[in-house]
């Protein structure tokens, strides 16, 4: 009785990893459902949204410039102060922005917006 030759392999060529299960469908969301989700966590959170070391090195890159030269040392929680007041400004501007656009009727925030926003406050606002 003639043995089966056997299946010609190259040399490292691993078996093929078993197919996965079939995953269940993903959960079909109305529109709009995840962003309102993320405000909420945001909103809830107190920890700052931009990196304090990149942050760090905008505020000492745009010192330089305002100083003519002159390298100032900047103590860690001056920084972290900044970071708090530029990001609450941020947001605030958003939020006004984003009123302008829903007067408009529009749901897409635009840059026209947010010139609206900085016209509207005035110079005590942070307009310039």
């Amino acid at each position: 009785m003639p043995r089966p030759k056997p299946t010609p392999r190259r040399r490292g060529q691993l078996p093929a990893p078993p197919s996965p299960p079939p995953r269940a469908r993903a959960r079909r969301r109305r529109p709009g459902q995840r962003v309102l989700q993320e405000i909420r966590k945001y909103q809830s959170s107190t920890r700052l949204l931009l990196r304090p070391g990149p942050f760090a090195r905008l505020v000492r890159e745009l010192c330089l410039l305002f100083t003519r030269g002159v390298d100032y040392r900047w103590q860690r929680m001056a920084l972290l102060a900044l970071q708090e007041a530029a990001e609450a400004f941020a947001v605030r501007l958003l939020e006004d922005a984003y009123l302008c656009s829903l007067h408009a009727r529009r749901v897409t925030l635009f840059p026209k917006d947010l010139q609206l926003a900085r016209r509207l406050r005035g110079l005590e606002g942070g307009g310039i």
